[in-house]
């Protein structure tokens, strides 16, 4: 078994790691249930299957309660499955649970391209050696399969910025090819179109064309890239609101006042975040690389470079937000290393120290790799929608937290569009929340009343009761063993039990 792997790896290595990234995808797409953001299931998967359903779930559209105009939000990747979810919906698929299975496997699927021309991109810059190491890398670096097959916008642009750069390494050294660099620019407007920020990727990239002097080229790629995002932004927006663009404006214009509303962190926080992502040492190593390389590679280093100092600038900062880039520094990160050892004396001498540091890195990628793959994040929220669904008519839900802020919870699970009590406002606790909610008229009370924390204190039933008498228990849904061990390590990652109880002076039965 171990010679026919070795026979493979030798002759190819490129089918061999793709086998790997199919298996490890496909373990995500089955297990991997839940959501990892906020971003990706309720500015996606809420607001696509509410317009199915002909509801409006963010109120992004006109004439949508609550709605005064453009959002900032983008329609581009909310409509691709509001198309894929009208196509279930037209073959009678309704199982929630499968649905997001089917998403997960095409994401996972779409994700399939960052492998292939991550190694053909490597293969042609250097040689062999580099493209196996990156192939391995991009198809089973711990995190790589779990947020392929999830409905973010900054891993599903990847792709398109791969193909894009492959195209110019590919053709686009040789004369009377600018059909390639028209064709790189499509790709880099259709990831405009997913995730405006990869503008300044595409900017570094026109820049580089540009110190080469290649005046026509560069031309060729604008032209090619503004293509896309006419047809789709401004088309969409003018369709929508009678104007081009004005969702893209709103987007800009809202990340710059709320630049300071969410995680907020110092300017070196990437640094930090490509050093424990890719594990030390190794790590160390192919940023080591990825600097050294910048002269030689710099088709890749400036667009890099430029889309790094952005984020770093910007005061708010997520992890997910470096994840297009991060493929590029791998690529050019294990060129400029190998070529470096290549020619270090050190390392010459100490082959058995370079071999254990990788070694060191794979047991530890193996092992954060396969739990990782298969975690069903925010299993507590998922589950209590499902749990909810057998009852045919829920209408109104009030979500009471222990810290008096509660979480959002996926109506996409429980297949209906009730209205949710959840909102904190101001200093109003959970006590008081209820207290006001049990004074609107009855047919808009709430059926059932989900108590989130890590225990149900006797003392918020009581109260609980004195504005609903009629409350009785109805189950416990448990949050997921790795979404504890996460609370466990950093608190910021939510993971409360849900306790649901049923009004049953509108909700006389259990449902079966």
């Amino acid at each position: 078994m171990t010679a026919f792997i070795r026979k493979y790896w030798n002759e190819q290595p490129l089918l061999l790691i793709m086998l790997l990234g199919i298996f490890f995808r496909l373990l995500a797409a089955i297990f991997a249930r839940g959501w990892g953001m906020i971003d990706d299931h309720f500015l996606v998967i809420e607001s696509a299957q509410s317009w199915v359903d002909g509801s409006d779930y963010n109120s992004w559209l006109p004439g949508s309660p609550g709605n005064s105009g453009p959002t900032g939000h983008n329609f581009f990747y909310p409509g691709l499955h509001f198309i894929l979810f009208s196509f279930f919906k037209i073959i009678h698929l309704n199982d929630p649970q499968m649905k997001m299975f089917l998403v997960r496997l095409i994401n996972g699927s779409w994700s399939l391209i960052t492998i292939y021309f991550g190694y053909k991109i490597t293969e042609r810059l250097s040689d062999k050696r580099s493209a196996r190491i990156v192939g391995l890398l991009l198809a089973i670096l711990w995190f790589m399969p779990w947020v392929s097959v999830r409905d973010l916008v900054e891993v599903s642009c990847l792709p398109l910025l791969i193909l894009a750069v492959w195209f110019i390494v590919s053709r686009g050294d040789q004369s009377g090819q600018t059909s390639a660099y028209f064709l790189a620019g499509l790709f880099l407007g259709l990831a405009f179109d997913l995730r405006p920020q990869t503008i300044f990727f595409s900017f570094g990239l026109i820049l580089a064309v540009l110190i080469e002097r290649r005046w026509k080229e560069a031309f060729t790629l604008i032209i090619g890239a503004f293509i896309p995002v006419l047809l789709i932004q401004g088309l969409v927006d003018y369709f929508i609101w009678g104007r081009p663009f004005v969702e893209v404006a709103a987007y800009v214009k809202g990340n710059i006042k709320s630049a300071q509303d969410y995680i907020t962190l110092p300017w070196y926080n990437y640094f930090l975040v490509v050093f424990g992502m890719l594990i030390p040492p190794v790590s160390l190593m192919l940023s080591f690389g990825f600097v050294r390389s910048w002269r030689r590679y710099f088709l890749i280093f400036i667009p890099v470079v430029i889309f790094f100092i952005f984020h770093s600038w910007f005061p708010n900062k997520q992890e997910r937000f470096i994840l297009p880039i991060l493929p590029f520094i791998i690529i050019t990160g294990v060129i400029g290393w190998n070529e470096f050892i290549d020619r270090s004396g050190f390392w010459m001498r100490n082959k058995k120290l370079l071999r254990g540091s990788w070694i060191f890195f794979w047991i530890l990628n193996i092992a954060l790799l396969i739990p990782v793959t298969v975690v069903y994040s925010k299993r507590a929220r998922v589950e209590a929608m499902v749990y909810l669904s057998r009852y045919k008519e829920v209408k109104y839900l009030l979500v009471a937290d222990d810290h008096d802020n509660p979480e959002l919870f996926p109506r996409f699970y429980l297949r209906q569009w009730p209205g949710m009590y959840d909102e904190y406002i101001g200093s109003e606790n959970t006590a008081a929340l209820i207290e006001r909610v049990s004074r609107y008229p009855e047919k808009i009370h709430p059926r059932f009343i989900f108590f989130t924390g890590s225990e149900l204190k006797p003392e918020t039933i009581i109260r609980a009761r004195k504005s609903f008498p009629f409350l009785v228990y109805e189950t416990t849904i448990e949050p997921g063993l790795v979404d504890k061990v996460m609370h466990r390590l950093n608190p910021i990652n939510v993971s409360r039990r849900v306790f649901i109880y049923r009004n049953k002076a509108l909700v006389p039965d259990k449902a079966p």
